[in-house]
């Protein structure tokens, strides 16, 4: 998610006294690892390739866990409790579009 959204469902969540509340602020559900990687890739002119699941953690180290989940996350409920919609570009049109990759 973009940095401008996050910031804006911290605030309505201080605003809206949500002490204990747990909001998932998830912009876009369901950009797989790879496809994030891919477009990273084609930015920086590097290839991405495919790697075992022990070759991966050999070269990512912990890391490689991490990139392994599926964890999908949806925030319908923190965007009709908090009133927050996104706003900002999803993340592979930032990443597309964005100084980033600028040298």
């Amino acid at each position: 998610m973009h940095r401008l959204d996050a910031a804006r469902v911290y605030r309505l969540a201080i605003e809206a006294n949500a002490i204990g509340g747990r909001f998932h602020a998830v912009a876009e559900e369901g950009i797989a690892f790879r496809e994030i990687a891919a477009w990273i890739g084609r930015h920086l002119g590097v290839p991405v390739i495919r790697k075992s699941p022990e070759a991966a953690v050999e070269h990512f180290g912990r890391f490689a866990g991490f990139a392994a989940l599926d964890a999908p996350a949806s925030s319908a409920w923190t965007r009709v409790r908090l009133d927050w919609a996104v706003r900002q570009p999803g993340l592979l049109d930032d990443i597309e579009h964005a100084s980033y990759f600028d040298a």
